[in-house]
């Protein structure tokens, strides 16, 4: 059986994949911040946040990454935290980056706060027991 917040983040990362930018705001608060590796290229490591920041990372992300492919592999729900193991895939701005990763998604009435993407899945699984 499915955790409610589990199914929220599929259902974001199903939306991330598709560039739905209507179904992504969709799961999140508000309020969301998210800081992906992306930040440190085009806002100098602060998080998008709220729903105009998602909308501006999506931007962001055409045009840094002509490709960028995610595979969240393993959700894990702890509460009000969400998990995801899995890898990712990208090519751009002279980069190539093939590599295990891992995100944490924090929850508000079953809606995502807060979303961080972390350099390995070891580091994430660290952050999530914070």
């Amino acid at each position: 059986m499915s955790e409610p917040n589990v199914d929220v983040v599929r259902r974001m990362f199903a939306a991330f994949a598709e560039r739905d930018l209507e179904a992504m705001l969709a799961s999140m608060d508000e309020e969301v911040e998210f800081l992906p590796v992306t930040a440190n290229l085009t806002t100098g490591g602060v998080p998008y946040r709220g729903h105009e920041g998602i909308a501006r990372y999506l931007e962001d992300v055409e045009g840094v990454w002509p490709q960028l492919q995610i595979w969240p592999e393993e959700l894990r729900g702890l509460g009000d935290v969400v998990v995801a193991l899995g890898r990712v895939r990208a090519r751009g701005g002279g980069m190539i980056i093939d590599q295990p990763t891992g995100w944490v998604f924090k929850m508000r009435a079953g809606r995502i706060l807060h979303a961080r993407v972390y350099g390995t899945q070891e580091e994430a699984l660290d952050a999530a027991r914070d």
